[in-house]
């Protein structure tokens, strides 16, 4: 990597696949980088045009990869690709699936989101940055064994309405419109869990109200939106 991070992507474009496999690569130790993975757990997707995803392969360290070895996944499963793809392919094609606004998927066990699925607690509005991901908390979906159609099927509806979820007793899930946004989510998320986790040990924190973070969410609808002319 640059230290710039990985390059800009967009999903259904014409961008050329061989870029985004070193996007997609980029991105994955990016997230080692941050902090939020560690050896090979976690894993990253991007969408491609026609249905299809681009996703990291299945327990191979991100040091050890190449762009090449990223998998390329339809919208019915067949994989194509001399590596198996994540385990975790069903979670994100049923994201894609359901969520038309998703150019891209991340999966941690970053450290302070984990420990909150631990404890398979929902995140409530202990500050207003919540409304970044979509609504006034963050849900913690229901356990499910990894890889199952079950895990994938608790997260999809963790996330309406929301880009950003817990997954108990394993991790988080965002998506992005791009790699480089979804990213910028998932490290902004590993923040806020963790100055949630901070706050508990403080005490029981005072939490925004309804009406507070209605306001907040409005305000999230044109933030970091270019000004129409």
């Amino acid at each position: 990597m640059n230290g710039h991070g990985p390059a800009r992507t967009t999903a259904g474009t014409a961008t050329d696949e061989t870029a985004l496999r070193t996007t997609l690569l980029d991105t994955l130790r990016a997230m080692g980088a941050a902090g939020l993975n560690v050896g090979t757990a976690g894993n990253a997707s991007v969408r491609l045009d026609g249905g299809d995803m681009l996703i990291t392969p299945s327990g191979v360290p991100a040091e050890r990869c190449r762009p090449e070895d990223m998998a390329v996944v339809a919208a019915d499963g067949s994989p194509r690709g001399a590596l198996a793809p994540s385990s975790e392919w069903q979670l994100h094609r049923d994201i894609y699936a359901a969520f038309p606004a998703a150019g891209a998927v991340l999966h941690a066990h970053a450290p302070f989101a984990t420990a909150l699925a631990c404890q398979r607690q929902e995140i409530p509005p202990f500050h207003y940055m919540i409304a970044r991901f979509g609504g006034s908390t963050v849900r913690c979906a229901r356990y499910a064994t990894f890889g199952t159609q079950a895990l994938s099927d608790a997260t999809t509806a963790a996330l309406q309405d929301r880009n950003a979820c817990l997954l108990a007793n394993h991790g988080m899930v965002v998506f992005g419109r791009d790699l480089e946004h979804a990213l910028a989510l998932a490290i902004e998320f590993e923040t806020l869990c963790e100055q949630y986790w901070r706050t508990l040990q403080i005490g029981t924190p005072v939490l925004l109200s309804a009406a507070e973070m209605d306001e907040v969410i409005e305000r999230f609808r044109w933030y970091g939106k270019a000004r129409k002319a």
